[in-house]
């Protein structure tokens, strides 16, 4: 049984993972998708499928249990399900988000200022700010509508803010990683939203903590909303070759 979980990362929502479903169902993959709730979709928080019984021994087919997450999404899930994955793939993700010493202040300071923007009037403006950083060196028109054009609940924004929080809080791997997973790390050389301190310290402490040594793209002239046409066919391709190699 093949499975993926996935999971948006902070003010996106799931309908951004639409063409990688399509993509990977027709390939014979389960795919759910988990949803934190900041528009007008309702919040869901994926558990894995168990197996239907047809009287064969489970120990005999191999389960691919596999989470796709970009940027905070692997913090978002529940550690019992992340613990469980036989492949990870990370898109532009970290483990601790802001830096110390210098750089994480000033960061740490602008996150804040976010958080306060949020449910005030200049809270449009913000999330716009956010999702250009996002995007760029491409155009914000290339990203998926999210959230922020939809509209906010108040739930939602409630989300929001415990999300950056949660963000600014973080200070190392997600729990529940498992070490005996085999890991994908997909960076762009220009993401303005991950600080490159954050990103290298990301990927040393993934090789400290993992049995296989993790895997590593970084597309040039790519931001970190990962942009890439054909980045959902590669995934899908390197899990497929994981799969032949084991």
């Amino acid at each position: 049984m093949k499975q993926v979980i996935a999971m948006h990362g902070w003010s996106g929502d799931s309908t951004a993972w639409a063409p990688w479903e399509r993509h990977f169902s027709h390939r014979g993959w389960l795919w759910q998708s988990g949803e934190r709730g900041y528009g007008n979709r309702r919040s869901c928080n994926p558990s894995w499928a168990e197996p239907a019984s047809d009287g064969t021994n489970p120990c005999m087919a191999r389960q691919r249990r596999v989470v796709i997450a970009h940027s905070l999404g692997p913090h978002l899930l529940e550690p019992s399900v992340l613990n469980q994955a036989t492949d990870v793939v990370l898109l532009a993700s970290f483990g601790r988000f802001v830096p110390q010493g210098p750089e994480g202040r000033a960061l740490r300071a602008g996150l804040r200022g976010m958080q306060i923007a949020i449910g005030s009037p200049g809270e449009a403006t913000m999330l716009r700010t956010f999702l250009k950083r996002a995007a760029q060196p491409a155009d914000l028109c290339g990203l998926p509508p999210g959230p922020e054009q939809h509209g906010l609940s108040q739930s939602g924004r409630d989300c929001l803010k415990n999300d950056l929080e949660l963000l600014i809080g973080t200070s190392g791997l997600p729990p529940g990683l498992p070490t005996a997973a085999r890991v994908l790390v997909v960076d762009g050389t220009d993401d303005a939203i991950v600080a490159p301190a954050a990103s290298r310290e990301h990927f040393f402490a993934l090789t400290s903590h993992l049995q296989h040594a993790p895997e590593r793209w970084q597309f040039k002239d790519v931001g970190h909303a990962l942009l890439v046409q054909d980045l959902l066919v590669r995934v899908q391709q390197w899990l497929d070759h994981n799969s032949q190699a084991s």
